[in-house]
C-alpha cells in the first residue's frame, strides 16, 4: 500500500506494507543510512528520528503510523551539521564511533527543542533510551548543555 510521508521536507510517496519499520523504510527504500539500527527491540535508541516534532525509535514505528506527519532523520537535522548539538559533539571530541551517536543527537536535539534549558535530570529523562558502548555519557551530557548555550 503506498504511504506519503514527509522526510527531511521532502515528500516522498513509499509502497510498502503498514507495519513495515520506519527503520527500515528510511534505509532500504529511502536509503538514508544516517538511521542506524542497533538492536531492532526499542531498547539502544541508535534509530531514533523526530517525527511530529518528537524523538522516536524508528525500529518500533509502522511507516503506516508516521505517514502524513513530518519525520526528521540525522540527514535532515542540519543541511551541513551546524545543528547546535551537532557543533557541540564535534567541539568537546564527543565520540562518533557510528553506531549510537546520530540517536544520541536526534534526541538530545529534540530535548533542546522543547526544553532549552535543560537540567541534568532533564537530560538523564531524555536520554535514557539511548545507550553508548563507548560510554561517553559525560561528554554527552556536556555537549547538550552546550548546544543549549548556543541555541539560547
Amino acid at each position: 500500500m503506498p504511504f506519503n510521508l514527509n522526510v527531511n521536507g521532502r515528500a516522498v510517496s513509499v509502497d510498502v506494507p503498514g507495519d513495515m519499520p520506519l527503520l527500515w523504510v528510511l534505509r532500504d527504500v529511502l536509503h538514508l543510512y544516517g538511521t542506524k539500527y542497533g538492536c531492532g527491540i526499542g531498547q539502544c535508541g541508535a534509530c531514533t528520528v523526530h517525527i511530529r516534532g518528537r524523538a522516536a525509535k524508528a525500529c518500533q514505528v509502522p511507516v503506516q503510523n508516521a505517514a502524513n506527519g513530518p519525520i526528521v532523520t540525522i540527514e535532515g537535522l542540519s543541511a551541513d551539521g551546524t545543528h547546535p548539538v551537532q557543533k557541540a559533539w564535534e567541539e568537546l571530541d564527543v565520540p562518533q564511533c557510528g553506531y549510537c551517536q546520530a540517536g544520541q543527537i536526534m534526541s538530545a536535539a529534540a530535548l533542546l527543542a522543547t526544553t532549552p534549558k535543560p537540567t541534568d535530570a532533564d537530560i538523564d529523562t531524555a536520554m535514557s533510551g539511548n545507550l553508548c558502548r563507548c560510554g561517553t555519557y559525560l561528554r554527552i551530557r556536556e555537549g547538550i548543555h552546550r548546544a543549549a548555550g548556543q541555541t539560547r
